[in-house]
């Protein structure tokens, strides 16, 4: 077969050339279809490299604004979480004075249980998919409530039966409301921690080595028919996708170690920390249960010890937890020895040297905690996105300017075929 494309007699011979022969009919008369194939082949390579990775990156982008999303979700619930449980240690505590409550811990509690009814309100309104079950959780909260004011109303009144209202409202919130909530703080942290293991680099390779691998292809078969070895259109469309397939695999390996990073590092340190308050909560409740029951109350310190358990689990058990600690072993000590009006006292009072005191330095430092850590984490995970965005869209760009570079490329070859 003749080479049409790279004659150097005049014009005229050329298109005699370029004309069917007797001994290959046809073949030369193929040459421009073929060349307008590879030219379709070389620019749908392109554009689909363009269209698909941008895609890709779009969703890694998107993945990320939804763990960033489901965290705060996350952290909102297991703020409901503890702060439910903060309410009734309130409670539980209060009922140990007798009669009408210290109006400052009686007001801590409603701010409690208001800032429950709000963060319920709040988080159904975040998430549609947590709705049913905060409605359930709405109405556990509300048959809580009611439970403890039956028992405050009782309490003021003298009467004993304020005291199983107590232990009711408190199961009640046990057994159900710690089942519901569980369940949702499981949901959001298997969406947040599914969000954040997105990234796939290597689903971003597969694009690039495909149209990498038909721009080879194209350009093999455009050496084969003319004496070129290589076709400068198809070589910087195809140089120019090895590259940015390169940086989006880079950039996506360095997000999914970032998000690593962030699901070792913040997000547990936010997600410990509120379990940890939840569990110091409790602990702080079975507390007061135990001396509410005078003499009884064994099960109760069973559930203080599994508590307290939780919190060193999750935490390292700092020096506030250790100094509440210390306080209430106190408490068991002189309750122990038949001192239960000073055991009350040491539980009750507001000083320096009682149990409340520390405890409220513990709850404020896991609350920080749990603040300072699910903010960080959620503003890593959107600042440290934009990249991916910039990059998506420069994808696009680069696969259409690759679509044009083949094409200008191939159309070479059509003219010095002409």
């Amino acid at each position: 077969m003749s080479q049409p494309a790279t004659q150097t007699a005049p014009r005229g011979a050329a298109q005699h050339d370029a004309a069917p022969s007797a001994t290959a009919p046809g073949r030369t008369a193929d040459v421009p279809t073929l060349l307008n194939r590879l030219q379709v082949l070389a620019v749908a390579a392109c554009v689909l490299f363009g269209v698909i990775t941008a895609g890709l990156q779009l969703l890694a982008w998107q993945a990320n604004r939804a763990a960033a999303h489901n965290t705060e979700q996350l952290v909102r619930v297991q703020s409901i979480q503890s702060t439910l449980y903060r309410a009734d240690a309130l409670a539980t505590n209060a009922f140990l004075i007798g009669g009408l409550e210290p109006p400052a811990q009686r007001q801590a509690y409603d701010d409690a249980i208001d800032q429950v009814s709000r963060s319920i309100t709040d988080a159904a309104e975040a998430q549609s998919a947590d709705r049913a079950v905060l409605a359930d959780l709405n109405t556990v909260v509300n048959r809580y409530s009611t439970s403890v004011e039956l028992a405050r109303a009782n309490n003021r009144q003298g009467f004993p039966v304020g005291a199983e209202y107590l232990l009711t409202a408190g199961g009640q919130l046990r057994a159900e409301a710690g089942p519901i909530i569980t369940a949702l703080v499981d949901a959001n942290a298997q969406r947040s921690e599914d969000e954040m293991g997105a990234q796939q680099p290597l689903l971003l390779l597969l694009p690039g080595l495909a149209a990498f691998a038909l721009l080879f292809w194209v350009n093999r078969q455009l050496a084969a028919r003319f004496r070129r070895r290589f076709n400068i259109g198809i070589v910087a469309a195809a140089a120019a996708i090895a590259v940015l397939t390169l940086v989006a695999v880079v950039v996506s390996q360095g997000q999914r170690s970032a998000n690593q990073d962030l699901r070792d590092g913040p997000y547990k340190d936010a997600v410990d920390a509120a379990s940890a308050r939840t569990a110091g909560n409790d602990a702080k409740a079975n507390e007061s249960l135990r001396l509410i029951k005078r003499g009884s109350g064994q099960v109760y310190e069973d559930a203080w010890a599994a508590a307290d358990r939780k919190v060193r689990n999750t935490t390292s058990a700092d020096a506030a937890w250790a100094r509440y600690e210390a306080v209430h072993r106190e408490i068991v000590r002189l309750d122990t020895n038949g001192r239960w009006d000073d055991a009350v006292a040491l539980a009750t009072t507001t000083g320096d040297q009682g149990s409340t005191a520390a405890f409220e330095t513990f709850d404020a430092q896991s609350r920080e905690a749990v603040a300072n850590s699910g903010l960080t984490t959620t503003d890593e995970l959107r600042t440290g996105n934009t990249g991916i965005l910039v990059l998506a869209a420069l994808t696009l760009l680069v696969g259409l300017a690759a679509a044009g570079a083949a094409a200008w490329g191939v159309g070479q070859r059509r003219k010095e075929y002409a």
